[in-house]
């Protein structure tokens, strides 16, 4: 089994504004680490920033970007890569990671677009990727992004994102339930696709859930519980790579915090599950 030293451990929830009070006045809530957008956050000072402080003290915090266009056209924004650094110093952030994507002209999140699968796009990516980390000074983790419309047949998906982890030299945030999504809107195997992925640049996991709007078109909304399927690619994931650290994602329709929890103790009852399956078998 692969041992290598992750940024957290355990089981994660990203934050959002729709229940940061009840986090912040909760004392004992059993998530090990979270995530936030930086965007979000970045400039707020005075009160929001103090409170933001206070739960970066009590948990280890991921961040995870939108807006870095990795994948677009433009110049690197490397005032806004110095200003996360400052940011990431501040509150201690464990690990930055970004979609491997571009944003699209009205440049947010549900507008992010793939970048072609071919050889160029592959130089393209990587040679920003390593600027960004220069100027971080610290390895960065990318995202395999769900996406609806096949850029170009030049590389599979998982070509190019294994070549741009190669040239990059950076680490992957593999999400599950994207894998899961586009095996099923691209038809291909989920299994083979997480399979192929390199486990030692494996940083985290993330977990979410998506919308069937038909038998072979599932979106990637965040917005729902995570499906079956997902929790047992998860599981295969954990067998394949080893148990790694794994967030939840919830982004609309919201629930209550005792329902959000519920599926953080799926994750972490899958975790246990498997580290207990493996010192069974003497790995591990």
């Amino acid at each position: 089994m692969h041992h290598r030293h992750y940024p957290v451990e355990g089981v994660g929830l990203g934050l959002r504004r729709d229940f940061f009070d009840e986090i912040l006045n909760t004392a004992d809530l059993a998530i090990d680490f979270m995530e936030i957008a930086p965007e979000n956050w970045l400039h707020f000072g005075g009160r929001q920033g103090k409170q933001l402080r206070t739960l970066t003290e009590r948990w280890p915090f991921l961040c995870h970007g939108l807006s870095l266009d990795l994948g677009g056209p433009h110049p690197l924004n490397e005032d806004y890569v110095r200003e996360l650094k400052t940011f990431f110093d501040q509150h201690q952030i464990r690990a930055y990671t970004e979609h491997l994507s571009y944003c699209g002209d009205s440049g947010h999140l549900y507008d992010l677009m793939p970048i072609p699968f071919t050889e160029e796009a592959v130089h393209y990516v990587a040679s920003r990727i390593r600027r960004v980390q220069d100027i971080l000074e610290r390895k960065i983790g990318i995202e395999n992004v769900s996406f609806y419309a096949m850029p170009s047949q030049e590389m599979t998906e998982q070509q190019f994102v294994t070549a741009v982890l190669e040239e990059a030299d950076c680490d992957l945030l593999f999400d599950v339930n994207n894998t899961y999504v586009n095996s099923i809107n691209h038809s291909y195997s989920a299994y083979n696709y997480m399979d192929a992925m390199p486990s030692e640049r494996m940083v985290y996991l993330h977990m979410a859930g998506h919308f069937d709007e038909a038998e072979d078109l599932k979106i990637d909304t965040h917005g729902q519980p995570v499906k079956q399927e997902v929790w047992e690619l998860l599981e295969q994931t954990y067998q394949r790579h080893g148990v790694i650290p794994t967030l939840l994602e919830r982004d609309f329709n919201i629930p209550p915090m005792d329902e959000l929890m519920r599926e953080v103790e799926q994750i972490r009852h899958c975790q246990e599950c498997v580290l207990n399956q493996k010192r069974a078998e003497g790995v591990g």
